[in-house]
């Protein structure tokens, strides 16, 4: 996340149109809304309230207040050390691929039960079906290869009443994204993806080192928003990863009307779009997301 002891604009015009975080924290609402997060704002040196967004308790009790806040999940927790996503984005990838969906809708977003999502890696925080199927009504399916993950997430389900909504499925092998997942017959309109995009726990430690550094602080190798070794790196990274995923997404064309992924680094895009083009995918779209100083993209693609 981006330290928000600098002045911010007032509203921040590089989110989708239709991201319920466009504008700046509200915390005198946010408190409102989760009294739990009072005790992390306070004022910063530009007389803003705000948090510390170094501190992994003050990001993930800010989670939980805008989760109660915009979309009426009263109860969201995650095992320590998981990912707590920064939500704004999150929200990013939802509006976009609504938009594609759209596209097949005379420019209306399909919203309802109808509409079925996968989120592959749905995570301890089920966030994307958390919020997709609150803004839009879908439901959705969560793979998860990870047993604790796995768990979390389906409590989170549970606990705020929307097994009918979102289903969270065990993969029972990291070799495999999608078979094992897609039942026989099983139709799906979109699927997402945050992959994870280091190559090993030593980049992963890097980058985090480098990242407290420029902060001015000397915090080693900690994650101010965690993450478990499963959700941040995989092996030959982002690029192995994805390669993985389209050479699957051909197996399942018949599935899924459309494909999709978050990419991290620009780098990666080549590969895709040889695969793709290897795989002949029918229709390929690239979208650039940027939530603050950090741009990544949102690979859509089809059979």
């Amino acid at each position: 996340m981006a330290d928000q002891s600098t002045p911010q604009p007032d509203e921040k015009t590089n989110l989708h149109p239709r991201n319920a975080h466009r504008n700046r924290y509200d915390f005198a609402s946010l408190v409102k809304a989760l009294p739990g997060l009072r005790e992390f704002v306070s004022q910063n040196e530009h007389d803003d309230l705000s948090i510390d967004f170094t501190d992994p308790d003050a990001v993930k009790t800010l989670n939980q207040a805008l989760l109660k806040q915009h979309y009426g999940v009263n109860t969201w927790d995650i095992p320590e050390g998981f990912l707590c996503p920064p939500i704004p984005g999150r929200a990013d990838y939802i509006h976009y691929i609504a938009d594609v969906l759209a596209e097949g809708n005379n420019g209306e977003v399909p919203t309802g039960n109808s509409i079925k999502v996968l989120d592959v890696g749905v995570g301890a925080n089920c966030i994307y079906p958390l919020i997709g199927h609150k803004t839009y009504g879908w439901s959705f399916v969560g793979s998860e290869v990870d047993y604790i993950a796995a768990a979390s997430a389906k409590k989170i389900v549970e606990d705020n009443g929307l097994a009918g909504a979102i289903e969270i499925r065990k993969q029972t092998t990291y070799a495999n994204i999608f078979d094992g997942i897609i039942k026989p017959g099983e139709k799906f309109d979109m699927t997402m993806c945050n992959p994870p995009f280091h190559s090993s726990s030593k980049e992963v430690n890097e980058k985090s080192s480098r990242k407290w550094k420029n902060l001015g602080q000397d915090k080693g190798t900690d994650l101010n928003f965690g993450g478990r070794n499963n959700e941040l790196w995989y092996e030959g990274g982002e690029p192995r990863f994805l390669n993985k995923m389209i050479t699957e997404s051909k197996q399942f064309a018949r599935s899924c009307k459309w494909f999709s992924s978050l990419i991290s680094k620009k780098t990666t895009l080549d590969g895709c779009y040889k695969s793709l083009d290897y795989y002949k995918a029918a229709d390929v779209k690239t979208i650039t997301m940027s939530q603050g100083q950090k741009t990544s993209r949102v690979l859509v693609w089809r059979f």
